[in-house]
Order: C-alpha cells, then sequence, then structure tokens
C-alpha cells in the first residue's frame, strides 16, 4: 500500500524503533501503547450464513510469520478466524511423565465447510479491500496473491500462512451423564475424581463465537459460587 504509516516503515531501522520507545518512555504514546490489532469486526462469509461467522483482526503490520522480520515495505495484515470451526482435533497424553508436554493435533481445516468459509473469507477481504474508500492507498493483495481463485487454491493457501489465535476450548467438555467425552458434569466437577473441578476455556463443549476471555470469566464467577456454597 502507499501513502501510509505502517509498522514496517516505523520499525524498520534501529532509529525507527528507538524513536518508537522514546515516544512511549517520554508520552506514553506511539505505536507501544497500543495493541497490535487496530480494527475488528464480524461479518458472514457468504450472505446464506445465519449469523456473522467470522471475525477480523486488522494490524498494521506484515510479516511471513510471527517471529520472522517485518516485510521492507508498508502493509497491513487483515487476519480472519472463523467462528464456528466444525474441525475437531485431540489432545493426548505422551508418557505416564507429568513433565512432557501433551500432544496436539488440532486439525485445521479438516472440513469441507471449514475449507469454504477459508476461501469465502479470503473473498470478502478483497472485497473490502477494493472499495473506493481504500483506492487512495492503492493496495495490492501480497499473500496468498491475486493469481489464486478457486476453492481449492485458497484453501490450500489459507492453511499455509494460517496461525492460531490462541482460543481453544473444549479439552475437558462438559455434558451430560451419558456423553463418554464429557468430562466434567454441570456443576464442573470431574466425573470419578472426588473434589477436583476444571473452571476454564476447556468445559466448553463449543466454542463461543467470538473471544473466549469473557465467556471464561462468568465461568469462573459461576464456578466460585459453586465452591463456596458446596454445590
Amino acid at each position: 500500500m502507499q501513502g501510509a504509516k505502517t509498522l514496517n516503515t516505523l520499525a524498520s531501522s534501529l532509529w525507527g524503533k528507538a524513536l518508537i520507545g522514546l515516544e512511549y518512555a517520554l508520552r506514553r504514546s506511539g505505536p507501544m501503547s497500543m495493541a497490535p490489532s487496530q480494527l475488528g469486526a464480524f461479518t458472514k462469509s457468504d450472505p446464506s450464513q445465519p449469523h456473522a461467522n467470522i471475525e477480523y483482526h486488522v494490524q498494521p503490520l506484515s510479516l511471513d510469520a510471527f517471529g520472522e522480520p517485518l516485510h521492507p515495505f508498508p502493509a497491513f495484515t487483515a487476519s480472519v478466524c472463523n467462528l464456528n470451526p466444525g474441525s475437531r482435533g485431540h489432545v493426548r497424553i505422551r508418557s505416564p511423565r507429568c513433565e512432557d508436554a501433551p500432544a496436539i493435533a488440532p486439525n485445521y481445516l479438516s472440513t469441507d465447510e471449514d475449507r469454504k468459509v477459508a476461501a469465502d473469507s479470503l473473498r470478502v477481504t478483497r472485497h473490502i479491500v477494493g472499495q473506493p474508500a481504500m483506492a487512495k492507498y492503492r493496495p495490492e493483495e501480497f499473500k496468498p496473491g491475486p493469481q489464486y481463485q478457486s476453492d481449492e487454491e485458497l484453501a490450500r493457501l489459507a492453511g499455509d500462512i494460517a496461525s492460531t489465535i490462541f482460543h481453544p476450548v473444549g479439552t475437558t467438555k462438559m455434558g451430560r451423564d451419558g456423553d463418554p467425552m464429557a468430562v466434567v458434569d454441570s456443576h464442573l466437577r470431574v466425573r470419578g475424581v472426588a473434589g477436583l473441578r476444571v473452571v476454564d476455556a476447556g468445559v466448553m463443549p463449543t466454542i463461543t463465537s467470538g473471544n473466549t476471555n469473557s465467556p471464561t470469566l462468568m465461568i469462573a464467577e459461576k464456578a466460585a459460587r459453586w465452591i463456596l456454597t458446596g454445590a
């Protein structure tokens, strides 16, 4: 894009990084005073969806992957998240040692619907960036690239550049007594283990259509009352 300042240009040199740090130290303003995502939005990946099923996080920067250097040209990243994924992964114990990390396989984009949402989301992004209000900035698509148009191409490339946004749920889901996958009951008590509850986003049977922080706080408040009253 042209005619706009982004972190790619502001932080492209040691001098630029120093100025960013100095501005924050003296004025508590500038890039260091802001969250990475400057814009969020909820919308539908296509009109047939019954409700908003994708969420945007827009950042004034771009890079190949988290931890990699910023690109040497001004750019922004429109990260889009499928709020109701159907793909299911697993978390499994690697060994009897509690020090060993579990084996986690998220299985992203493993359903036809999730792949369709991924492809449609890229098309929605292209439509938004192509609006007249953006024309003066002359935006050009860097990834995945305007030459890719089919559902299959866009879904595959979405998988290549995708990353988690760290909102996992459902590893210890709540459910009815007859559900073999339900770890906790309606009061968050772990079945078969006395005196143990799980109080976090893991108890959600399915993910909420948005960020998980506020729902998790509500779960914790409810659990606190149960624990204090012995429920």
